[in-house]
């Protein structure tokens, strides 16, 4: 039987990669690079994430590519006061938290907001 041990990257379907590649940049500190034939990934930690443009998406894609139709959660190092500080400095409104969440290693403390296409993000302190 497969066996697997990691998630490597996983793909966003954006309206705009440029307002994209801004958001993560500035507000979640990740790294755009660009690679194969001028394809754009956030880079974080060991894993990535490839985005791909909702007007003209890379073959093979997800049955039914949309923009903000993706909830994902990332861990951080920092407090989570911190993460709330840093979203207030940007701007960028808190649906909800800090949260008490169960996350695939235990408890967490987590807070929600949105990107730039609508995509729930969930950022949190392991606790």
């Amino acid at each position: 039987m497969m066996r697997i041990e990691a998630l490597d990257h996983l793909v966003l379907t954006v309206r705009d990669i440029p307002r994209t590649v801004a958001f993560y940049e500035q507000v979640m500190g990740m790294e755009a690079r660009t690679f194969g034939t001028g394809r754009t990934a956030l880079h974080f930690g060991r894993q990535k994430i490839n985005l791909h443009d909702a007007a003209s998406p890379i073959e093979p894609h997800a049955a039914a590519p949309t923009p903000g139709s993706a909830d994902l959660c990332f861990l951080t190092d920092r407090p989570i006061a911190d993460v709330v500080c840093d979203l207030m400095d940007h701007n960028v409104p808190i649906l909800e938290g800090p949260v008490p969440r169960t996350g695939a290693g235990g408890p967490i403390l987590s807070v929600y907001f949105r990107d730039p296409d609508g995509n729930l993000i969930e950022v949190s302190e392991p606790v």
